[in-house]
């Protein structure tokens, strides 16, 4: 709180304005109560202990074939991914013509204190991937993991690499090796025994989470944002957008002990995954496995998991397809920024759908990247059919359907190298 107490006026000040704008605006203390979270229709499709596997209803008739399973971390609730439906992760995967599956943990009792990473990587995502598999009757499915959820992912795909085609690696903790970043400061062996916390509590409490988080950056989470929705009170758009935050920053939930110290001893305190030394119950997770396409997302202010803990893993796994997208933005700002819906997610679509192989039967969805949002675009500007694409005018089409000419242009080419078959 340095930094507040050497300002107490402004400080104080600022919390005055606080109270008079809330008590001249009581229309946005309703709003925030009111603000609706997780919109996007969904079904349970699969439970297992507090496990619920989530399935959503398709928003296109034209659909990829290999559907995606998205894994988020066991902290915190996944409706971050669904937050609202202008900037929803989940939404721009079905407008994408993508079956779209997510995975929500629930939250661990006590009784669950005892699960191990052998528990969540082999027992419930490995039965949520053949719930997946089975009822879209693939061999392979897509695997999306978000922070803790990627690093997961990746050692699930290490082990069950016939059961995953194309793995998306978002904000993933996976190299720890004086990176720099928070948590490996924390998780330090000389600062800090995880089995100590997880034999006093059993379940470590979400209040435990919570406290780390807001101590980052004590000035920002207690006092400054509060000043910006004062700031912003008239604005219906602001406090909906901020009640959304409030609501998923508050509604956290624990993890279980036991794989809570495994993760912290064995990834961030000895980084053994990133080393190919990690085994999970007696059986090592083989880096060398990873061969088939993967994507890393990163952002380029995220204070929690840094660019430096996730870019080196690619260099680690043999795969030949490996790309890394970045975007300015931090941890939570992937899912729910602006930046990242405009720039990022339609090229994370894109780097799916270009190794969906005969996903997409109809003519212009043969081109690598372009899927049924794009193509409805294309059609929508009158491009019929390759044909029409090949003899576009790139510049004028890219400004007509809001993409880069640059894509335009790779589009086109493969057009033309279809129209010479």
């Amino acid at each position: 709180m340095r930094g507040a107490l050497s300002g107490p006026a402004a400080f104080w000040d600022a919390a005055a304005t606080l109270v008079e704008r809330t008590a001249d605006a009581p229309d946005a203390a309703e709003t925030m109560q009111d603000v609706e979270v997780g919109q996007t229709p969904s079904e349970v499709v699969y439970s297992e202990n507090k496990l619920d596997l989530l399935h959503y209803e398709p928003l296109t008739e034209q659909r990829h074939d290999t559907p995606i399973l998205v894994v988020y971390a066991l902290i915190n609730r996944p409706y971050i991914l669904d937050l609202q439906p202008d900037r929803s992760v989940v939404r721009r995967l079905l407008e994408d013509g993508f079956d779209v599956y997510l995975v929500d943990w629930g939250e661990p009792s006590k009784l669950d204190a005892a699960l191990s990473l052998d528990d969540y990587v082999n027992r419930y995502i490995d039965n949520c991937v053949d719930v997946v598999r089975e009822r879209s009757g693939v061999d392979s499915i897509n695997l999306l993991g978000y922070c803790m959820g990627g690093t997961m992912s990746a050692m699930y795909t290490a082990l069950h690499p016939e059961k995953v085609r194309n793995l998306a690696l978002m904000a993933a903790s996976l190299y720890f090796d004086e990176t720099g970043g928070v948590l490996e400061e924390w998780g330090a062996e000389e600062n800090f025994d995880p089995a100590t916390l997880a034999e006093t509590f059993g379940t470590i409490p979400a209040t435990f989470f919570d406290a780390g988080f807001a101590s980052m950056d004590p000035v920002e989470n207690g006092v400054s944002k509060y000043i910006r929705l004062a700031d912003n009170l008239e604005d219906e758009e602001f406090v909906e957008n901020f009640a959304r935050m409030e609501r998923w920053l508050d509604d956290g939930i624990g993890m279980a002990g036991e794989v809570y110290r495994e993760y912290l001893e064995d990834v961030y305190q000895d980084n053994k995954f990133a080393e190919g030394d990690l085994t999970i119950d007696g059986e090592r997770v083989p880096l060398e496995n990873l061969t088939m396409p993967m994507l890393q997302i990163v952002a380029e202010y995220d204070h929690l998991v840094p660019p430096t803990a996730s870019r080196p893993f690619n260099d680690r796994v043999p795969s030949d397809d490996t790309e890394i997208m970045e975007v300015s933005a931090g941890h939570i700002g992937l899912s729910v920024g602006r930046t990242a819906h405009r720039e990022l997610w339609p090229a994370v679509c894109e780097w799916f759908g270009a190794r969906d192989g005969a996903a997409n039967p109809g003519d212009l969805e043969r081109v690598d990247g372009i899927g049924p949002r794009y193509a409805e675009r294309l059609r929508d500007a009158g491009i019929e059919n390759l044909a029409a694409l090949a003899g576009a005018d790139a510049g004028a089409l890219a400004e007509q359907i809001d993409v880069a000419a640059g894509r335009i242009e790779d589009w086109m080419a493969q057009a033309r190298d279809f129209a010479g078959e």
